[in-house]
């Protein structure tokens, strides 16, 4: 017998009320009386995409923050570092169009002294010097002369020998020195019946540790003797071992092959010429005499800080000092532009606190004195370099860098210091540099461009030309 159909259940209610309503995790879209967000018709012609409708991640937030911040800080420190360096070039320009007083006469020229720092070439103080100094100077139309220096002690070398010629050509005139470019010169000079620069050229010293040789290169020019002492010459090197030669297939001997090769090493590499030795120390200033010929006042100077550290250690120190580049273009041009006023004084004693009682310490001894904490720790370290020279049978080198300055108040009271007047300073502080000046280059494009646009837009005629209609004849 087959089973009876069963009967259908009818459908609920409630199932078809709630088929009719619109589900809990539909889109908005869907849901009646909603209208959809629709791209803006002027980006849609653009074929631009609509405008996002939540704001990035956080982390997106904190990185774009973060860069945001550092750029801004660099740009801004580039403009005032630039507007810096601008002020004090526009502050010295009026010397170039002064008149001069002796046409025959040659003009002044500034001495700059720069040296390689502890760790690093001679470039980087170069590019100091390019990115800072050259500026203000050549805005000044002042003439300048390099002396440069590789290694510790070529400063010291070039400022003392500088000063021993000039003591031979007073104390011995009949002496035949040796000819050199600046003598060759001097000598076509008084045959033309040029006269020198009356007054005082001044130097510019970039660095502490160019500023320990200029010192120590002074007093040995002035309070050490003319001629090397013989307690002071280096001892003859050893002879050379002899070994037996060794004949080789071609009949020519290995020495013989050797002896070739280092001479055509040295035609193809000139060598550097060596560095001469200090005439004195530092312990023979007091019993040193002064020589007839010194003069009452040396040319006066200025010391130009130079910061440079190394290290990875050091980055926060460096972070810090590249995004404050314009205080240190603003500290140097002051002191660029005293040296182009040519206003002087003499170099003061000052206080120094001490744990016992305050001690009295020369102005020059202090001068930049901060920069040896950057220095690098091999600098410090000098016994392995003095046992190579005493292996090599040579004296050992005079380390200007780390031994302490020592002064004689006979030179010290000689030397003088560039200081800028403040009338100069308020009349540089109140100088207003454009905007056209210091604007990035992006910036600049679009101002010669929107200037282009807008030139093009007033020379062009909006209407016919009748002329003046006063001007027609009836």
């Amino acid at each position: 017998m087959a089973d009876a159909k069963p009967p259908p259940t009818p459908p609920e209610p409630a199932a078809a009320a709630t088929s009719t309503a619109p589900k809990p995790n539909a889109s908005p879209s869907s849901a009646p009386g909603y209208k959809a967000l629709e791209r803006n018709p002027a980006f849609r012609m653009l074929g631009l995409p609509s405008l996002p409708r939540k704001l990035p991640s956080r982390n997106w937030m904190i990185f774009f923050t973060v860069t945001g911040s550092f750029s801004a800080a660099v740009i801004y420190d580039r403009r005032e570092k630039k507007r810096a360096t601008a002020r004090w070039a526009r502050a010295v320009a009026p010397l170039a169009s002064e008149p001069v007083p002796n046409p025959s006469q040659l003009p002044r020229k500034l001495t700059v002294m720069l040296s390689a720092p502890p760790g690093e070439g001679v470039r980087v103080a170069q590019d100091h010097f390019l990115e800072y100094i050259k500026p203000v100077l050549a805005a000044s139309g002042l003439d300048w002369e390099f002396i440069q220096g590789r290694a510790q002690g070529d400063i010291r070398a070039a400022v003392a020998e500088r000063i021993r010629r000039r003591r031979r050509l007073d104390e011995k005139p009949d002496e035949l020195l040796e000819p050199t470019e600046e003598a060759i010169r001097e000598e076509v000079r008084r045959r033309n019946n040029i006269p020198e620069y009356v007054g005082d050229a001044g130097d510019i010293v970039i660095g502490r540790n160019t500023w320990k040789e200029y010192i120590r290169g002074l007093h040995e020019g002035w309070l050490g003797p003319l001629d090397l002492p013989p307690h002071l010459q280096p001892p003859p090197p050893p002879p050379p071992a002899e070994e037996e030669a060794t004949t080789t297939e071609d009949g020519a001997t290995a020495e013989n092959q050797d002896k070739k090769k280092e001479e055509e090493e040295k035609e193809k590499k000139p060598e550097r010429p060596p560095q001469p030795l200090p005439h004195n120390t530092t312990d023979e200033y007091s019993d040193s005499p002064l020589p007839r010929t010194i003069p009452g006042h040396f040319s006066p100077s200025a010391p130009i800080q130079f910061p440079h550290i190394l290290g990875f250690l050091n980055t926060p120190t460096r972070l810090v000092r590249f995004l404050n580049r314009r205080a240190l273009a603003d500290d140097i041009g002051r002191q660029v532009a005293a040296v182009c006023f040519a206003a002087n004084r003499e170099w003061r004693e000052e206080a120094e606190a001490s744990s016992d009682d305050r001690l009295a310490r020369r102005e020059q001894e202090l001068a930049l004195e901060w920069e040896e904490k950057n220095w690098i720790k091999s600098v410090w370290k000098t016994e392995a370099d003095d046992e190579e020279d005493k292996k090599a049978g040579k004296l050992p080198k005079e380390k200007v860098w780390t031994n302490p300055m020592v002064l004689d108040p006979r030179i010290t009271s000689r030397m003088r210091r560039f200081e800028l007047l403040p009338e100069d300073e308020e009349r540089a502080r109140a100088i207003v540099i454009p905007e056209e000046v210091v604007e990035g280059w992006i910036k600049r494009n679009l101002r010669s461009l929107y200037r282009w646009g807008a030139g093009a837009w007033q020379g062009k005629p909006k209407g016919p030309n009748v002329g003046n209609i006063d001007d027609v004849v009836v």
